[in-house]
């Protein structure tokens, strides 16, 4: 959400960022805000100057019923009377003014970045460096699910059977090798000096609409029947929730944290050969980070986060690039975004495994998330980043595509070693 300042003060610059997300229909939404803000200021103005009017009127009766003058005092009554109907008008007039102007405000999208290319859809992503080239393999990929097959590491049917489309067992050395990835994740994130975290796996509704565009949480949440709770769709959300409502010491940023948990996703639309298997699946684990700093910090932060995911990437010799996310392929939060995709010998082409974002002060405006700003005094907005470590599904994909041999075993790089036993490879079973 933005600073009501800028809208009123900037309203062409908020107008033409609209049109760089190629959000042209929301534009009559920043008028609208300017006058409901308006219509607000006159009833708190008129609201204060008869509520001080409120308290003369009752100094002015008593003194008029001691003095005896009945009829001057019944007549103030009358006017005491009126003002204070007029009182609860505008208190009930001006809460659904606040509830209108809220609505518009959450709706207008986070101010990009400059250097975000521009374009209306992902097709206008950018490449910007890729890590370890793109690798070719002497014999042909089989699907990842045949791979999974061959090694006895996953179990659809039973899934589809207990739980529907979307969903799997993994077993074997592949529900290890998940596992040991997630480990692996969390160590290194560790050394590099995060607070390790698990969050609560739901979240009430003002949270949900805090941390995410209300477009997002109809196409990705579940909602638990009959209570004000969510299954979260990354741990971001619950973790950035953490600190709903607080003013944290400035000695304290930044508060660098990596989570895990589960995550759960509707995954509407879905569809086609790559989205089926263990791609684009309802629930899924994964290692988070998540950063809360001074806004003069976060560029910086954000260059590290995604960083981490290719050195990340790059320790486990699976090749990746990253990709700028274009303005129109930005979420409404987000002040600049990039995925880290990696690289797919069958498809010969890349994919998404993860995604980093820098949000500026978006959800922490809409948290009331501050800090303590020492040299001024002042509370101000804290701004959010967030990045995927890892997310095994996607990333189970790359690894067995990219580390399958011609024989159909699949190598263990040295660094997951110590997390599957000190095995070196795992040997089909089909």
């Amino acid at each position: 959400m933005l600073d009501i300042n800028l809208i009123r003060e900037n309203p062409d610059l908020v107008k033409e960022n609209l049109k760089k997300k190629f959000q042209d229909k929301k534009l009559p939404l920043v008028d609208e805000v300017i006058a409901l803000d308006k219509k607000k200021r006159e009833l708190q103005s008129e609201g204060d100057m008869r509520r001080a009017q409120r308290n003369s009127l009752a100094k002015d009766i008593g003194a008029l019923m001691r003095e005896g003058k009945k009829d001057e005092a019944e007549k103030a009554k009358l006017l005491s009377k009126e003002n204070n109907e007029r009182i609860a008008q505008i208190e009930a007039e001006n809460e659904e003014v606040e509830k209108q102007l809220k609505t518009r405000m959450m709706s207008i999208p986070n101010i990009i970045a400059d250097d975000v290319p521009l374009g209306k859809d992902d097709t206008f992503n950018v490449e910007a460096k890729t890590y370890l080239g793109k690798p070719e393999k002497d014999f042909e990929v089989p699907y990842h699910l045949d791979i999974l097959e061959s090694l006895n590491g996953i179990d659809l049917d039973a899934a589809r059977r207990t739980s529907g489309n979307g969903f799997y067992y993994l077993t074997g050395d592949i529900a290890r090798l998940h596992s040991a990835v997630l480990s692996y994740a969390r160590d290194f994130m560790i050394d590099k000096g995060f607070t390790y975290c698990i969050p609560p796996y739901m979240i009430r509704s003002n949270v949900v609409s805090g941390v995410m565009s209300f477009e997002e949480m109809d196409g990705m949440m579940y909602k638990i029947e009959g209570e004000d709770l969510y299954l979260i769709g990354t741990s971001e959300h619950s973790m950035i929730g953490r600190f709903m409502g607080e003013v944290l010491p400035e000695n304290s940023l930044p508060q660098t944290l990596t989570s895990y948990s589960p995550c759960f996703r509707k995954e509407k639309g879905a569809h086609g050969l790559e989205e089926r298997g263990i791609y684009r699946i309802h629930q899924f684990e994964k290692q988070e980070m998540i950063v809360l700093c001074k806004p003069e910090e976060s560029d910086y932060w954000y260059e590290k986060l995604w960083n981490y995911t290719v050195e990340l990437f790059v320790s486990m010799q699976i090749p990746v690039r990253q990709l700028i996310c274009c303005s129109g392929d930005l979420a409404d939060l987000k002040y600049k975004s990039c995925d880290i995709e990696a690289w797919s010998p069958r498809q010969k082409k890349y994919f998404e495994v993860g995604s980093c974002s820098n949000l500026t002060d978006a959800q922490a405006r809409r948290l009331g998330i501050r800090y303590k700003n020492t040299a001024t005094g002042k509370n101000e907005f804290v701004h959010t980043l967030n990045n995927t470590v890892v997310a095994p599904p996607r990333m189970l994909i790359a690894f067995l595509e990219n580390h399958l041999q011609a024989d159909g075993s699949v190598f263990i790089p040295e660094v997951l070693r110590p997390y599957m036993g000190g095995k070196d490879k795992i040997i089909p079973k089909k």
